[in-house]
């Protein structure tokens, strides 16, 4: 989704409603960030950075009813913007992880993983003025003039002084006063854009209330694993109480507590039945068990593991430093899965330990290696056209990788037609609390998740010993 948006609508909201909308013709040259950006070095920069942001995060994510929503947000703030003749495009994006983001020349981009923890028009407001705010201030343009000064600082200083203490002290102080340039950044685009959404007529709070769902997420995360965290808005903007107190301080500038509006039921409807987690074409982790419906096959992890699902390959880690990689690779039918294990890809392959196998009726084959500190358990298995490979990994010291490798290999299967049209992708739902229901029975209602009661609290902005009243809306995850 990619919506084109100007400082100049502020026009539209005077229109008389009795106009007929027959009237109305699209403009033969259309204010967008395309062509007012245009021969702008920066912008140019941006656009072409476009294509790799769309790679990383999954694509657009297309729903019209929730860009209608994102639009209107982002429409609202336009009418504020510090700079009335920057144009902003904004681009929802395929990811489950919680980002933000914004590039030179008005690129603004939200993840729909960030649009399922907001929980209304003011908070996704706080979070797109924020980035509204980096453009404003310039730190796109800043933040590469200081890296380039680092780039440039440590090249002088590995020239003159080697590898010495000094050099080291150098380099590190380097770092630390671009860490600090950053954080600084966020300060002022936190202050920017809470001015902002305030002036736009949203709450003002919303900001450190986001902020501290954000904080809950992490926690959450912390303990449930994360798709990865290098892709997520906390691995670029500092989350700490102080930031929290900070939004608050300039929250009250802007008003005492309940000044702006939330419209919490627009955005609501607008995320509901958004997607939630994992695509069909990343597979499904459910629970401790993989399912991947366009693969048709799956497998499961041992209880205690936390399965990670990336574009690259799924992962699970478990007690005792133990890890489980899943992928698959392509190689000739016709190459015996023994020699393909014995062709030089498992770095210390015990190669006495090389053995064929059937699998669930599939062909495979099984071998064990050690390497740096660390004993692996090998099994490739031959699906229809596709070989999968399930790695293993514990500490020499461990005496579980046996059972737990023969415990994962032995789960793989091909799931049967009906499995495979059953599974279902992950939505967000809104749905009103009705009299007697609690948040542990809704809760309970979410399916596909682990960890429910913990995750409802965090999607839903409700802080430890919170309750729901009949006639609450809340948002749930389920496959309905």
């Amino acid at each position: 989704m990619a919506v084109a948006v100007l400082a100049l609508v502020s026009g539209c909201q005077a229109i008389n409603s009795e106009l007929k909308e027959s009237g109305f013709q699209p403009s033969n040259n259309p204010v967008t960030v395309d062509n007012v950006s245009r021969n702008d070095r920066m912008a140019e920069l941006a656009r072409s950075q476009h294509p790799r942001i769309l790679a990383t995060y999954g694509g657009e994510y297309s729903d019209p009813k929730l860009e209608r929503m994102v639009a209107k947000v982002v429409g609202n703030l336009t009418t504020v913007s510090g700079n009335p003749t920057q144009a902003y495009r904004i681009t929802i994006l395929n990811s489950p992880n919680v980002n933000a983001f914004a590039l030179p020349g008005g690129y603004l981009y939200v993840t729909r993983g960030l649009l399922a923890l907001a929980n209304d028009s003011a908070e996704l407001g706080a979070v797109i003025a924020h980035e509204m705010g980096h453009v404003t201030a310039n730190h796109g343009i800043q933040r590469q003039q200081k890296e380039a000064e680092e780039v440039l600082a440590t090249k002088v200083v590995t020239d003159v002084l080697g590898e010495s203490p000094t050099a080291k002290a150098a380099l590190i102080r380097g770092k630390l006063r671009l860490a600090q340039f950053s954080r600084n950044q966020e300060l002022e685009a936190d202050a920017i854009g809470i001015k902002a959404s305030g002036q736009a007529g949203f709450d003002p709070y919303a900001a450190g209330r986001f902020l501290q769902s954000m904080g809950a997420y992490s926690d959450f995360r912390s303990v449930t694993g994360a798709t990865d965290p290098s892709l997520d808005f906390l691995a670029s903007h500092p989350n700490t109480p102080q930031r929290v107190e900070l939004a608050q301080r300039h929250a009250r500038i802007v008003g005492p507590d309940g000044v702006g509006l939330r419209d919490r039921d627009s955005f609501l409807a607008g995320i509901d039945g958004m997607l939630y987690g994992d695509t069909p074409e990343e597979g499904y982790v459910r629970g401790t068990t993989f399912l991947h419906p366009r693969l048709g096959i799956s497998f499961s992890v041992p209880a205690g593991f936390v399965i990670d699902n990336s574009a690259a390959a799924v992962t699970a880690t478990g007690p005792g430093d133990m890890a489980i990689r899943f992928d698959g690779v392509a190689i000739d039918a016709r190459l015996p899965l023994t020699d393909y294990l014995r062709s030089g890809w498992v770095a210390g392959l015990d190669a006495a330990s090389v053995r064929a196998e059937t699998i669930n009726g599939n062909e495979a084959a099984t071998a064990t290696a050690r390497a740096d500190g660390w004993q692996f358990g090998i099994t490739v298995i031959r699906a229809g056209e596709q070989v999968y490979r399930l790695l293993t990994a514990a500490p020499l010291a461990s005496t579980s990788l046996a059972s737990v490798s023969q415990t994962v290999s032995s789960s793989f299967r091909v799931l049967t037609a009906a499995e495979k049209a059953a599974l279902k992708p992950l939505r967000i739902r809104i749905v009103t609390v009705q009299p007697g229901q609690t948040i542990g029975t809704l809760a309970a209602g979410m399916v596909g998740v682990e960890r429910k009661l913990d995750l409802f609290r965090v999607l839903n902005g409700l802080a430890p010993g919170a309750t729901v009243s009949a006639g609450d809306k809340v948002k749930i995850v389920t496959d309905k």
